[in-house]
């Protein structure tokens, strides 16, 4: 079935980007938005990533094909627990949720089975250290990767739904994804790692920057890319990234740990040869190995 007609639950950054997005790539269907802060769906409206402000956001879902769910962790764990009622079989919700092993805890026995909506749990790996629908930016999803962590029970998915879970994996192709498939427990592994180490080290480090000098003007006429590169996501909102600490913390824990142990390595042997070590490892990660374009999973049930 085709997808005709999509809501927005959270019109911020990522929410706004994606109906940015379907407009930019041919989607003329209704993209109806709602958002907790009615300023991000006014401002959404203006900038037109949606097409009409959702008085609310329950019946909006009812007459929606897709219903996309986007925003803090905690906010789409209470919008699948509400949407799973009064959904038909026919639709399909999706997210793009930045940790998954709990929606997909959450989600099962609610989703994905007779006489309930379908559920394609997703994430796409983009976004930027700024927040709100005023920096939506369809282009930002170009070269990236979205990810997908469909479980065992997306084989019961209604065929209708199913459909449109193919669909909407056909618009992030369109939006210049490549889609990979994990499942739930790697994805949250991986990212601890490739999105969630990053951000708290840059968060602790412009922290540190900010107590040790606040008032000291030098420090900031001297800084160059290396201060910029490194502190960049330390302008990243607390709201989306309390709810992630609070749902990854046993894989985020673990990277910073290690992170701890390295950094504690680096200071012990800034003297010897091990530092020579260190910088060859981090070339060879950084430079030494060619990227390979990762292939789309193909399920025996897409």
């Amino acid at each position: 079935m085709a997808i005709e007609r999509i809501a927005i639950l959270g019109t911020g950054l990522i929410g706004g980007s994606v109906g940015m997005a379907l407009r930019q790539n041919g989607f003329t269907g209704p993209i109806l938005g709602w958002d907790r802060e009615v300023v991000q769906a006014a401002i959404a409206l203006a900038r037109e990533t949606i097409t009409e402000i959702a008085g609310d956001p329950i019946t909006a879902a009812q007459q929606s094909d897709v219903v996309l769910l986007s925003g803090p962790v905690f906010s789409i764990l209470e919008w699948l627990e509400k949407l799973a009622p009064v959904l038909r079989p026919d639709q399909l919700v999706t997210d793009v949720g930045s940790v998954k092993g709990i929606l997909c805890e959450r989600a099962a026995g609610l989703y994905n089975q007779p006489g309930r909506p379908g559920f394609l749990p997703g994430h796409p790996m983009a976004g930027k250290e700024v927040s709100g629908a005023a920096n939506a930016d369809g282009s930002i999803f170009h070269g990236a990767v979205w990810l997908f962590t469909e479980g065992a029970d997306g084989a019961e998915m209604s065929a209708e739904a199913r459909e449109r879970a193919n669909a909407w994996r056909e618009w992030t192709h369109r939006f210049g994804c490549r889609t990979i498939d994990l499942d739930p427990k790697r994805h949250d592994e991986l990212c601890a790692w490739v999105s969630h180490l990053p951000q708290f080290v840059s968060t602790a480090l412009s922290a540190l920057l900010e107590d040790k000098f606040r008032d000291d003007e030098d420090l900031r006429a001297i800084g160059g890319r290396a201060l910029r590169e490194m502190t960049r996501l330390g302008a990243s909102p607390y709201s989306m990234w309390r709810d992630i600490a609070h749902t990854n913390e046993e894989a985020v824990a673990a990277s910073l740990y290690a992170l701890e142990q390295r950094l504690t390595h680096l200071r012990e042997n800034l003297k010897t040869p091990e530092l020579r070590k260190e910088f060859d490892l981090a070339n060879r990660f950084r430079l030494g190995r060619p990227h390979k374009p990762a292939k789309t999973e193909k399920r025996p049930n897409q």
